[in-house]
């Protein structure tokens, strides 16, 4: 088979693995178990927990011991006995500790799919910057063919979407056996310190006052980034309670509705080029935020008839809100941090956003729907909505005014080429 069908399927599979079940959990937690929204928020709390602890640990053991793809194996195959365990389990703490065990296994499994095409594609004289991104937008086809999936299946609030993803997990840990051998290349020096070879130097950027805003920044957005990916599903599902929206197409394929979100990030990340050149990094950074207001507000006002394109147009909104921000902050790293803590740099970005934002992030939107938006167990969508717009308007203000970058074009075209 083609070294680059080969690894499109792989990508495929990635996302296929989380899209089965991570929009659509709310609607089982919430819908069949009845459990609280405290203990929901700290289901993805997971998320971040995991991409804190696990990424750099598992690159160390890729670099220095064990091939990568076998790695990535045996972390999907883990991973996946663990969620077929899921519906078994009847009560909210077992959930969070099986959830979590997944999770420790999936979230690595991310970078190391990165690494893994990056190592084959060079190994083969392929140009990564060309070839590489058409293979990753195969990963959100997977999401929403798992979204799809779920849905039409009549699994959105059931037990079985853990056994869809549990099944695809195990096939693409069988599969990654078979991949071409990416083998330790050694990068990190025997006699490194333990902080060197965790990464642990990148933390000296925090003495940089424009640095540590942005890494700052990057965590209260990161708070966000989930919100929709949370309560989203939920939020729509819910509206069977109001009669006249009972049996509406929103209630009934509420998956589908939100998998325009994911559509929408492959269109946008086509727009990103455009948009950095004319605008900048923080101008687009700045948009990113924007974007999450809309995102919020649109679903705040929204409805299943006279307000139905306002739900659709927070989904088109949500590929700038989410697309934007991780790009190019990505890129702002790139081009104002040292080449040799960039690497390091990058995954402290993404500890910041995906990792500690993610973590408080779902907590504490937890704690607060629970305690201020909840009453006899029906949540007030409207004014939830509302102030998780509100919360992205004010760190957009507070970045717009405390954040100092000056754009410069030539830094766009540098990491272009």
């Amino acid at each position: 088979m083609n070294i680059k069908i080969r690894l499109t399927l792989m990508s495929f599979l990635q996302f296929f693995v989380w899209g089965a079940w991570l929009i659509t959990v709310g609607n089982y937690w919430f819908g069949t178990k009845q459990w609280s929204g405290a203990e929901f928020g700290a289901i993805f709390s997971t998320l971040g927990i995991s991409s804190i602890i696990m990424p750099a640990l598992t690159g160390i053991v890729a670099d220095r011991w064990i091939n990568a793809e076998r790695l990535y194996g045996v972390l999907h195959i883990l991973g996946g006995l663990a969620l077929a365990y899921i519906p078994q389990v009847d009560n909210p703490t077992t959930f969070f500790w099986v959830i979590f065990a997944s999770m420790l296994c999936y979230m690595p499994t991310i970078s190391l799919s990165n690494s893994i095409g990056y190592t084959i594609l060079k190994s083969n004289n392929f140009d990564v910057v060309k070839v590489f991104p058409p293979i990753r937008v195969w990963g959100t086809v997977g999401f929403i063919v798992a979204m799809w999936i779920t849905n039409l299946t009549g699994n959105k609030a059931s037990a079985n979407m853990f056994y869809i993803s549990a099944i695809a997990a195990v096939i693409l840990g069988l599969y990654s056996f078979t991949l071409p051998a990416c083998p330790p290349q050694n990068k990190t020096s025997k006699d490194a310190s333990l902080i060197q070879s965790l990464g642990l130097n990148a933390f000296k950027l925090f003495a940089d006052y424009k640095m540590a805003l942005f890494f700052i920044f990057s965590m209260f957005l990161g708070g966000a980034l989930q919100l929709t990916n949370m309560y989203g599903d939920t939020y729509l599902s819910e509206f069977e309670k109001i009669p006249q929206y009972a049996d509406s197409f929103v209630v009934r394929y509420s998956t589908i509705i939100m998998s325009i979100s994911q559509i929408s990030e492959t269109l946008f990340i086509l727009a990103i080029p455009f948009f950095l050149k004319r605008f900048g990094i923080k101008q687009v950074m700045l948009i990113s935020m924007l974007a999450w207001v809309l995102r919020f507000g649109l679903f705040a006002y929204g409805d299943p008839e006279g307000g139905l394109w306002m739900i659709i147009l927070s989904c088109v909104v949500y590929g700038m809100a989410f697309d934007f921000f991780n790009i190019s902050g990505s890129l702002f790293v790139e081009t104002t941090t040292d080449s040799k803590i960039r690497s390091s740099a990058q995954g402290l970005f993404m500890m910041m956003s995906n990792g500690f934002g993610a973590f408080f992030g779902g907590l504490i939107s937890g704690y607060v729907i629970d305690t201020y938006f909840t009453v006899n167990g029906q949540r007030d969508w409207h004014n939830i909505w509302l102030a998780f717009s509100v919360y992205a308007l004010v760190i957009a203000i507070a970045f717009a005014v405390l954040f100092k970058h000056k754009h410069n074009p030539k830094d766009v075209e540098n990491i272009a080429h």
